[in-house]
């Protein structure tokens, strides 16, 4: 089975049919992670349609301003979704130093209710990769998906040696950066992902499909020179392990991946 451990299906809108087409036909298990209350809503929806699909409810560090006050709404979310993502800080997109404070404060809340109930966490880390990893550290936080790093070679080796999974995606396909680091990261710690719709378009202005995994696969494949096939069977027996005896995912049945 194909792993695409970080996407935004919400997010797709007039080309969701398609998308979950492509997640059938090509068995794609798929995370589709939220970055507010409305997108966990749609997701859930959206996951109702599919056995491939997994729904989790996040804050998006982009969108922390708006729930810092109202916290405590959003108990019931965390509470029944079987993962929590996306959530993190970001100093790079977020310009705005006085919008810190909150990003920091819900970041926190949302780690200390993952901490309770032992929860695996999604995280964005861009711009932050330091503050986010000495939290990450300060709350005990057991078993963390790091998205999309791209950060300083020293906190990535830290992480690495905290034990932390990390998804490779779309800029793999044109970064040396990013190669670099899904050549060294070790096997049994890496994931793949799209961060579909919009992590291609980010890119190269065209929307991505759930096909784009097979590409990211490719190019691992082909990076840390093997074949495709044992990067799929890697990926999968990696979340199979971070998954490992979840109650939050027996649950939802998503422990058959």
């Amino acid at each position: 089975m194909l792993i695409d451990a970080h996407c935004h299906l919400d997010r797709y809108k007039e080309n969701l049919g398609h998308a979950l087409e492509q997640i059938k036909q090509h068995r794609i298990f798929t995370i589709s992670n939220s970055m507010d209350l409305p997108s966990y809503k749609q997701n859930v929806k959206i996951a109702a349609t599919s056995d491939f699909i997994l729904p989790i409810f996040g804050i998006h560090p982009w969108n922390a301003s708006e729930y810092v006050g109202c916290l405590k709404d959003l108990d019931w979310a965390i509470s029944e979704s079987p993962m929590i993502g996306e959530i993190g800080l970001d100093y790079y997109f977020v310009s705005e130093t006085s919008r810190y404070d909150d990003q920091r404060d819900v970041f926190e809340y949302l780690l200390r209710a993952a901490s309770r109930q032992k929860k695996i966490v999604i995280v964005h880390t861009k711009g932050a990769e330091s503050e986010t990893f000495q939290l990450l550290n300060q709350y005990n936080t057991e078993r963390v998906i790091i998205h999309w790093y791209s950060g300083p070679w020293h906190i990535l080796k830290a992480m690495v040696e905290h034990g932390f999974y990390f998804t490779i995606g779309v800029e793999v396909l044109f970064s040396q950066h990013i190669q670099d680091i899904a050549r060294y990261l070790p096997a049994e710690l890496m994931l793949t992902e799209t961060d579909n719709p919009g992590g291609k378009q980010s890119i190269t202005g065209t929307i991505g499909t759930p096909l784009l995994i097979k590409d990211v696969i490719g190019k691992l494949a082909e990076i840390r020179g093997t074949s495709a096939q044992i990067i799929i069977t890697t990926v999968q027996n990696n979340l199979v392990r971070v998954g490992d005896n979840d109650p939050w995912l027996t649950r939802v049945g998503a422990s058959s991946v």
